[in-house]
């Protein structure tokens, strides 16, 4: 039986698509029949990530911040859709207590740091990238980590790293770390389906 995953998003949803990509229409995981992306959920309304979610006819819910308080109309909607795999992709409000305690290590994340240094709320986008720079930093990268109930503060499962060269900017930093997430993301996402 295929794992039906969920994608958090609150962004312009390029790693999300990436993702969906992968475990969908002709992705090597789907083809293989381990996983498939069956829901996309966000928290704006004028999030990218519903336009890309469309275009790859994947189902796309709004779900406003309040819906997330309590979490019983988000574990609502995960119920309603059989889901069994939750992926942040630039999420960024905390999932609730009642959803991670649902999915326990079925909840993974991306953070655009090395954790545990510059993690935490307010630490996402250029943010992240301009605090690594400002520190003096000479190696940066991604994190991918199972979700508890604090910011970027899970076990984490894979890093991998780029260096952080002399003169850049958080956007050329930025770039460097994108090329690691579309990467490894999907990569490591589907090893965790699939249990290996």
């Amino acid at each position: 039986m295929k794992t039906r995953i969920a994608i958090f998003a609150s962004g312009n949803g390029t790693n999300a698509e990436t993702i969906m990509r992968h475990f969908g229409t002709g992705g090597a995981a789907r083809q293989a029949g381990r996983a498939e992306v069956v829901l996309v959920v966000t928290n704006r309304r004028d999030a990218g990530v519903i336009e890309r979610a469309e275009r790859l006819n994947i189902e796309c819910v709004y779900l406003p911040r309040d819906a997330y308080a309590g979490g019983s109309e988000v574990m609502s909607l995960l119920k309603s859709r059989g889901i069994d795999f939750i992926v942040l992709a630039g999420f960024l409000l905390l999932l609730p207590r009642a959803v991670v305690e649902a999915y326990p290590r079925r909840i993974v994340n991306i953070h655009p740091a090395l954790l545990p240094k510059f993690g935490g709320r307010g630490m996402y986008g250029m943010n992240v990238h301009q605090a690594v720079i400002e520190a003096g930093e000479t190696e940066s990268g991604i994190t991918i980590h199972y979700v508890d109930e604090a910011y970027d503060h899970g076990e984490i499962i894979a890093q991998y790293r780029c260096p952080v060269l002399p003169g850049d900017t958080p956007g050329m930093l930025a770039a460097r770390i994108q090329t690691l997430e579309y990467a490894w993301y999907p990569e490591v996402i589907e090893k965790i389906v699939s249990g290996e």
